[in-house]
């Protein structure tokens, strides 16, 4: 009883010892490279587990990459997946490149990999062109008349130019750019409405791919719809503009007359104070003339017979004046 207990034991331990090893190296993955053709040591599978390395992630690819008929060195797969780069992402795209017969080589794809390009992607769009559509443009032709266009660019991936070029951005931002450019030179918007190819010949003539990570192989205009009179807008803002000022400067001479009226009232005003404060010293004059002798009485009397008959002649002449009817004035 005591034998067949410690041969359970030790068949137990046997079969623990070997899931942690068989968990720790991959036999299956082995044998499945081993089928494929691939040859790889199994000391380079414990490597690769000491290095904190997934072997699946390394030898999947690589047997893709050699049924596929590429020859790729397995060192160079764990050392772009330590990068931080996407193993399957990068063997996939060498494989559509060379069905494909695109030139792309294992280091340019692992540095468009390594620059946060989709590799994979750039070598379908290498293959299948994409259309990139620009939202609604606007711009003012010459006579006033505003148009607003959408351009549909079909762009082609430059795999030379991946690492570094502008992307998708900054060739809509210089599609809109040349659409306004041509739409403002035009004469006339009737012109871009009965031809509006001569946008897309423009554009496409300004080499506006420089510098980019595409290649634009066409630009075609979707719609052209007319917008607003621009023009006439502005003119009639002008025209409330000159009739403001003219309101501001007739309100500003207004009140400099106005002023000025008062001003003048004042002086009037004062000059009649003057005026009255002088009639009011005439008779003090005068009794001071008498007092002094310089004024006898008969001389004050006669004063007073030219004033009495200066103000009977005076209303006199107002009651006797002849009322000046309409037709005399006429």
């Amino acid at each position: 009883m005591e034998t067949l207990l410690t041969g359970l034991i030790l068949i137990a331990v046997v079969f623990i010892g070997l899931s942690i090893l068989f968990s720790f190296i991959p036999l299956g993955l082995w044998i499945s490279a081993l089928a494929a053709g691939v040859r790889i040591g199994i000391f380079t599978l414990v490597g690769m587990r000491l290095r904190k390395v997934p072997p699946h992630r390394i030898i999947n690819p690589l047997i893709r990459a050699t049924k596929a008929g590429l020859e790729v060195n397995i060192n160079k797969l764990e050392a772009h997946y330590l990068a931080g780069g996407n193993v399957d992402r990068l063997v996939n795209a060498l494989i559509a490149a060379q069905r494909a017969a695109i030139p792309l080589g294992f280091e340019r794809a692992a540095a468009i990999d390594l620059a946060g390009r989709d590799v994979l992607q750039a070598v379908q769009m290498s293959v299948n062109p994409k259309v990139i559509e620009t939202p609604v443009v606007a711009a003012v032709a010459k006579d006033g008349i505003e148009l607003k266009a959408r351009a549909r660019v079909t762009v082609r991936a430059n795999i030379d130019r991946l690492v570094g070029g502008a992307g998708e951005d900054t060739v809509i931002a210089r599609v809109g750019e040349g659409i306004v450019t041509t739409i403002g030179s035009a004469d006339s918007h009737k012109e871009v409405l009965e031809n509006p190819d001569t946008i897309s010949r423009t554009v496409l003539a300004k080499g506006l791919d420089a510098g980019t990570a595409f290649e634009i192989l066409s630009i075609d205009i979707a719609d052209v719809d007319v917008g607003e009179n621009i023009g006439a807008r502005l003119e009639t803002d002008r025209a409330e503009a000159d009739k403001r000022i003219a309101q501001a400067k007739a309100e500003e001479r207004r009140a400099m007359a106005v002023a000025k009226e008062q001003e003048m009232r004042a002086v009037v005003q004062e000059k009649r104070a003057k005026v009255v404060e002088a009639e009011a010293e005439v008779p003090r004059a005068l009794a001071e003339a008498l007092r002094q002798g310089k004024l006898g009485v008969m001389d004050y009397y006669q004063l007073q017979n030219i004033q009495a008959d200066t103000q009977m002649r005076d209303s006199i002449s107002r009651a006797g004046a002849p009322k000046i009817t309409e037709p005399e004035k006429k």
